[in-house]
């Protein structure tokens, strides 16, 4: 019977993307920078097509080895390990479409930062962060076309499809770690531009309610306040008075979806924009003034990297809406 030495299979093998679903046994080298992932994490992340309840199953027979020894779901992983996958089929999965050139170089274009181990990119309304939900091609599907040779692109947090502005994605999953851990401790700064309809309070500068996530029989998801959902912060800043609108500088203490959006419709000044929660004549007069989108922009992010790097960037606002705040001034 013909042996192989998984050490040496292992080094013939490309680090990330080795698996095969048309394959026997497979050896997989741990790069540096999946170092410190669970072993459960890092198989999910590359036998796409099985479901995970095979994963845990051939975990627990140990029929899934890290060099040459038997390991638990939790084992974290060690830079150079290798991991042996046993046969296992999978289901038939369509590959992501590839992005075009022009996706490409907007993209390539809109990188605001790129050093030790993190990406700031300036993510073009329209565009979702990831596929899904009936979405093929994400920002991070992308990414991971556009940096083949990166075994690790990971998104450190996430954006509404219609949202533009700064978004930090790790390339280093120490880095994501840091960062996460920041951003849950509430030591991470993020800073939105947002243009309200009508007069915004005076003195409203905090919202603090819970809001609860639905999904609707459609699919499409909608957040509402309601006394059983999740605590939400929102700080908020009058930077400009219009005659129709109130442009805002707004700072989420939490992280919840469409957090700034429901917050401003809570306080009766919904986004300009925004086809979920701002009423069909309100956004028919911004589209009379030029508006296309939804006006919210992640304007800056602030961050410290593992090494003590503090990161701060900034994202301009784009043309369409600072021409509408041109607009805005001249009426």
């Amino acid at each position: 019977m013909r042996s192989t030495s998984p050490h040496k299979a292992a080094a013939a093998d490309t680090p990330s993307d080795t698996w095969k679903a048309s394959g026997g046994v497979q050896f997989l080298t741990v790069p540096d920078e999946l170092a410190g992932q669970r072993v459960d994490n890092f198989l999910m992340a590359r036998l796409k097509g099985v479901p995970r309840s095979r994963v845990y199953r051939i975990l627990r027979k140990g029929e899934v080895r890290v060099n040459k020894g038997r390991v638990k779901a939790e084992y974290k992983l060690v830079a150079g390990d290798v991991v042996r996958v046993p046969p296992i089929r999978a289901a038939e999965q369509a590959p992501a479409p590839l992005a075009g050139e022009p996706l490409r170089q907007l993209i390539k274009d809109s990188i605001l930062y790129d050093d030790k181990g993190l990406l700031v990119i300036s993510k073009p309304a329209g565009l979702a962060v990831h596929g899904g939900s009936g979405v093929r091609l994400g920002l991070i599907e992308v990414l991971r076309q556009m940096y083949p040779q990166s075994p690790f692109i990971e998104l450190v947090h996430r954006l509404d499809r219609d949202t533009s502005g700064a978004i930090m994605v790790a390339r280093k999953r120490a880095v994501l770690q840091h960062v996460q851990s920041e951003l849950r401790d509430g030591r991470i700064g993020k800073s939105y531009l947002a243009l309200a309809v009508g007069k915004w309070p005076r003195g409203q500068k905090v919202v603090e309610v819970p809001l609860r996530k639905n999904t609707l029989k459609s699919g499409e998801r909608m957040v509402s306040v309601h006394q059983d959902g999740k605590a939400s912060e929102t700080r908020f800043q009058v930077l400009e008075r219009f005659k129709a609108a109130t442009l805002l500088a707004a700072e989420p203490v939490t992280g919840r979806t469409h957090q700034i959006r429901v917050h401003a419709q809570f306080v009766g000044c919904p986004l300009a924009g925004d086809s979920k929660y701002t009423a069909d004549e309100d956004n028919r007069d911004f589209r009379e003034r030029g508006l296309k989108r939804l006006f919210l922009h992640s304007a800056s992010v602030r961050c410290t990297l593992p090494d003590g790097t503090s990161v701060h960037v900034e994202a301009p606002l784009p043309g369409e809406l600072q021409g509408l705040l041109k607009k805005l001034r001249d009426e």
